[in-house]
């Protein structure tokens, strides 16, 4: 970081002599120059901190390569003659000593040694790094400088960067997309080479766990993923029906019945719904409404699970109402006042106007709002955990114990696991699932909103 800070500091320096030089050499009139004072004193700045912050980005992210194989290559021939597993531990034994974290076993003279040269190394090439950064900032700002003229194009230099820099910023988010799909596909397809696609679509038994006998289930695990679609859906029927209604008439009242004070006051603490951590919601669920919902359940003679589908749906909705509402209310308030008026002009009331004007209008975006909660219900996890229970059972009861793909994903893959096993393969099978079906929700909600979508003027 103190080579950041210092050549965040040059290039500072640099912005305000580029914008004094600027203005002297154009006597103090900023028109007689092509570009704007300001474009010459970001050109400046930016010649100055970008090489040089790349250089510590580069060392900062292989700087750990080279000092491991700098240090790796000194190490005592009898070191290097062990097997490659007991030098990795030696190695990361090592760091650990060379960061201060205390070491895992016995510290023997070679391992402090290497300890002690990696410290050595890695300081040096701080420092080094730090003065690299330094000088190339300082003699990149002096040539900016000395560019400085009335007919130099700083603006079109400067205009030039932003756009490659946004152009490299989309192209990152696309890699990264594209990274998660195909690495999330070629496990997939592992995964289909141990288990038969239609039997992890319909197969109606879900025990990924490996038996031990051959009597056991199906010898190897059963894969088939009904159950955990069933519970899933389940899950996020019981959180629309809650927070379907409710954000629905909440997005009316704010847009057509609260007064502007109480609308300004309302949507944010309504909105903060949305920014509470979902194992609070989560706590909430099995601390508070799991009980509650098991013990009136059973003043009515019924048999409830302690941890059940309804008392996840339940808190569930609760926290997506923010995502139901906030939508529906900006599609609501964005239906012409005109519109109202007319309505309210012809003798409707208030109440018809809603449902015979306003509704039908704001539709499209009510309804890609439904989706997208319902694409937020299917990827929840914690509050499933903690309420729902991880019991894969094939069932339509709101009071039993299900479990949802997200919960077997993250259950499949806790712990040290062997990733060339159909149990743990089947984790990257389901991920993709949920990919696609949140992938489809998200398309149908803007083919809606674009396709029905009203132009007013």
């Amino acid at each position: 970081m103190l080579t950041v800070l210092a050549v965040l500091l040059v290039a500072s320096a640099a912005f305000g002599l580029a914008r004094h030089r600027a203005l002297a050499v154009a006597n103090g009139k900023p028109s007689a120059l092509h570009s704007r004072p300001v474009h010459h004193a970001v050109y400046a700045a930016l010649l100055a901190a970008g090489p040089a912050l790349a250089l510590w980005a580069v060392w900062a992210v292989f700087s750990p390569l080279v000092l491991r194989w700098i240090v790796e290559a000194s190490l005592p021939p009898e070191l290097l003659a062990q097997g490659p597993e007991l030098r990795r531990f030696f190695m990361s034994t090592v760091l650990r000593l060379a960061s201060g974290l205390p070491p895992t076993g016995e510290v023997t003279p070679d391992l402090a040694a290497a300890a002690a040269y990696y410290s050595r190394l890695s300081s040096f090439g701080s420092l080094a790094v730090l003065v690299g950064s330094v000088c190339l900032a300082l003699v990149l700002a002096r040539l900016a400088l000395s560019r400085i003229s009335l007919e130099m194009r700083a603006r079109n230099a400067v205009e030039s960067w932003f756009t490659t820099a946004l152009w490299i910023s989309a192209a990152i988010s696309i890699a990264t997309t594209a990274g998660i799909v195909f690495s999330v596909l070629f496990e997939s397809m592992r995964f289909f080479q141990f288990v038969p696609v239609s039997e992890f679509l319909f197969g109606l038994q879900w025990s990924p766990q490996i038996a031990l006998r051959a009597d056991q289930v199906a010898g190897s695990g059963a894969f088939g993923a009904v159950p955990l679609f069933a519970g899933t859906l389940l899950v996020t029927v019981i959180a629309m029906a809650v927070a379907g209604p409710i954000g629905m008439l909440s997005a009316i009242f704010l847009s057509q019945y609260a007064s502007p004070a109480f609308r300004d006051v309302a949507k944010p603490v309504l909105e903060v719904l949305a920014g509470i951590p979902t194992v609070v919601y989560g706590f909430f669920a099995a601390l508070v409404v799991a009980p509650w919902v098991r013990g009136f359940g059973e003043s009515l003679g019924l048999d409830v699970s302690s941890e059940s589908a309804l008392a996840a749906g339940v808190v569930m909705g609760i926290m997506i109402i923010p995502f139901v509402s906030s939508l529906a209310d900006d599609a609501i308030m964005a239906v012409p006042q005109a519109m109202r008026d007319g309505s309210l002009a012809l003798g409707a009331t208030r109440a018809e106007t809603i449902s015979q004007v306003l509704i039908p209008a704001a539709l499209p975006g009510i309804v890609a709002g439904f989706l997208l909660a319902i694409s937020r219900a299917i990827g929840e996890t914690m509050i499933v955990v903690m309420a729902a229970g991880m019991a894969a059972n094939l069932t339509a009861n709101p009071l039993a114990s299900v479990t949802t793909v997200t919960v077997q994903i993250v259950t499949l893959l806790v712990g040290d696991q062997e990733f060339d096993s159909p149990k743990t393969l089947s984790a990257f099978a389901l991920g993709l699932t949920l990919f696609v079906v949140t992938l489809g929700l998200n398309v149908i909600a803007l083919y809606v909103l674009q396709r029905f979508r009203e132009q007013y003027e």
